[in-house]
């Protein structure tokens, strides 16, 4: 949902850093790769209870994440670059909300809870973009993408702001995940409701 309106405000600073890493030989898939690593980093902070020190590297990874999208536009886009960066963020946010679990049991059943959401939402995203690639049907609401990106009231943006949350105010994890996962489990119905409509 926030993706729409943050797109117009990021996407120029994200051109520039992209046209100022030309030269040093860069190739999208390697900032995805590099982004993933650096974010990966937080994970064991996060199990280890240094929740504060570990917002750095998730900020950090997503304007990697951001910055490997305005690469692939520069020096021209590929399906495996589209491929990476996809299945790099999913196994990243899950991984986040594992820590959560490792860091306090308490938080177990919400991180198991949330990460059935995640479920819910990676697939109704990628089996829409299956679909749609199928049909033919393409979309740039959201910027120019590898595949069709079908919008919903939880995106990164409010992944990456949850995400942000949680590392802040740890003691409030169990009510944050809660409702994320309300969050998502509407993104999912309006999704499936969408590809009816749709398909």
């Amino acid at each position: 949902m926030l993706d729409r309106l943050v797109r117009p405000l990021i996407d120029p600073p994200l051109h520039a850093l992209a046209r100022a890493t030309l030269g040093w030989g860069w190739s999208a898939n390697a900032v995805t790769l590099l982004g993933f690593a650096i974010g990966m980093l937080g994970v064991p902070l996060v199990a280890f209870g240094q929740y504060r020190w570990a917002l750095a590297p998730l900020l950090i990874s997503r304007v990697f994440d951001g910055l490997d999208g305005a690469i692939a536009r520069l020096r021209g886009p590929t399906d495996f670059g589209g491929y990476l960066d996809i299945v790099s963020d999913f196994i990243f946010y899950a991984a986040f909300v594992f820590a959560f679990a490792l860091a306090d049991p308490a938080n177990g059943v919400w991180a198991s809870l949330l990460l059935v959401a995640f479920m819910g939402t990676g697939t109704s995203f990628l089996a829409w973009a299956i679909l749609a690639a199928k049909k033919g049907l393409s979309s740039e609401a959201q910027g120019k993408k590898s595949f069709f990106y079908s919008a919903g009231l939880v995106e990164g943006s409010e992944t990456i702001l949850f995400l942000s949350l949680c590392c802040l105010l740890p003691g409030y994890f169990r009510e944050l995940a809660i409702v994320f996962t309300v969050l998502c489990a509407v993104t999912v119905l309006g999704r499936i409701a969408s590809a009816r409509a749709t398909f």
